[in-house]
């Protein structure tokens, strides 16, 4: 803690993966991001961005990501929701646009089941950047099972 009273702000350098799949340390490094967006909000615009710009960036870094839409979240799928939707007011850029980059990046989009019935949609309904539809076993599975860590939202 500094005499003023604020802590100061500390940072670490960002060290390349070892060739052999090792970070710093020697842990292993996973190879996948899963991003579960289940409270975000998309009536608060400004919860939108962050897991959009995650995915993106995690994606140029040659991770495999996949965020998935639950709850909620699960109307952004919706064609027509998105458009609409804006992180700031006043910002030409839309939640969808967010999306359209990060699926330009290399994200996998995927809709939760159950938001078939809670929003009265259809596969035909889903963006086209929704790459398909899950259920929970699929997340359970990849959690348990898969080389990948979690970010949720």
């Amino acid at each position: 803690m500094r005499a003023d009273g604020l802590s100061a702000q500390r940072t670490m350098p960002i060290l390349p993966a070892t060739k052999n799949g090792r970070g710093r340390g020697g842990a292993k490094l996973a190879t996948k991001l899963l991003i579960v967006m289940a409270n975000t909000d998309p009536r608060n615009g400004e919860e939108l961005g962050a897991p959009f710009f995650q995915a993106s960036v995690a994606a140029a870094m040659d991770y495999d990501v996949e965020v998935i839409c639950t709850a909620t979240s699960g109307s952004l799928m919706k064609k027509g929701v998105a458009e609409k939707l804006f992180v700031k007011q006043g910002s030409p850029k839309s939640v969808y646009d967010f999306i359209k980059d990060a699926h330009e990046a290399g994200v996998k989009f995927y809709c939760c089941s159950p938001n078939l019935d809670l929003f009265d949609m259809s596969k035909d309904d889903l963006i086209p950047e929704c790459s398909g539809i899950v259920g929970g076993a699929h997340m359970i599975e990849e959690v348990m099972e898969g080389d990948c860590k979690v970010l949720t939202y």
